[in-house]
């Protein structure tokens, strides 16, 4: 596979304060710490999924009014270990969000920059994930977004309905999960796949509908949006770096 499925990037005001807070509420170690840019991952490397980059949001970046395309879900194995993990999110510096979510088992919590972000019920579908359950993408048209992404990241699908899911084919890890989504959305929040063969993945990636986009984008180098619309980008699989 000449692309892995390696980042979650989030547009930070404050990078190393929001990876921080993410960082305790998951539990995770901080891998990569400068200037503009901090990366946590999982202390387990036996759980395959994304790490989380956090990098420095442009001054002029808007602010941040309607709800994410893509959103974290965390796991819990317990009512006991759900309250309690919300009641950490809290006490880092989170918050209650309603976003017409009604009555449901999950909580709804904003992070310290109002990103969306769930603490589910406990789901047997998601033993095995780690603290990350799923990394939650909105789209019009969920099925064929994931046979895209499943392309990309080389991850089997493993869920299909309303709600379409990957997940590595360890069946360890947080999934990546397509809902369905109402309009445009946020997108402070992307993607980025890891290749050692940048000029041959982009080929690949192109064929199976991505669409190049030239300029700075939010990974700081060459861009795609998926069949989505949704932006991410192809980074150095061994540095994190943004191919050009």
């Amino acid at each position: 596979m000449s692309t892995r499925l390696v980042y979650v990037a989030v547009r930070a005001q404050r990078p190393r304060t929001l990876a921080e807070f993410w960082a305790r509420l998951l539990g995770w170690t901080v891998t990569l710490d400068t200037d503009d840019r901090v990366d946590i991952a999982a202390p387990d490397p036996g759980l395959p999924g994304p790490a989380l980059t956090f990098r420095t949001a442009r001054p002029d970046a808007p602010a941040h009014t309607t709800p994410n395309r893509l959103h974290l879900d965390l796991a819990t194995h317990s009512p006991r270990q759900q309250d309690d993990r919300v009641r950490r999110a809290l006490e880092l510096g989170g918050r209650h969000l309603d976003i017409g979510q009604g009555a449901v088992p999950w909580v709804v919590l904003a992070d310290p920059e109002g990103n969306e972000f769930c603490v589910l019920e406990p789901r047997p579908e998601y033993a095995g994930t780690g603290a990350l359950a799923a990394v939650v993408v909105g789209a019009a048209a969920p099925a064929r977004l994931a046979a895209f992404w499943s392309t990309a990241s080389g991850w089997p699908i493993a869920r299909e309905g309303t709600v379409a899911g990957l997940r590595s084919p360890t069946e360890l890890g947080s999934w990546l999960e397509f809902v369905p989504h109402p309009g445009p959305g946020d997108d402070r929040l992307h993607l980025e796949l890891g290749t050692r063969a940048a000029a041959t993945a982009a080929e690949r990636l192109t064929a199976a509908g991505a669409v190049p986009r030239p300029g700075p984008g939010p990974c700081g180098g060459t861009r795609f949006t998926d069949p989505g619309h949704n932006p991410f980008c192809l980074v150095d699989a061994e540095r994190g770096r943004p191919t050009n």
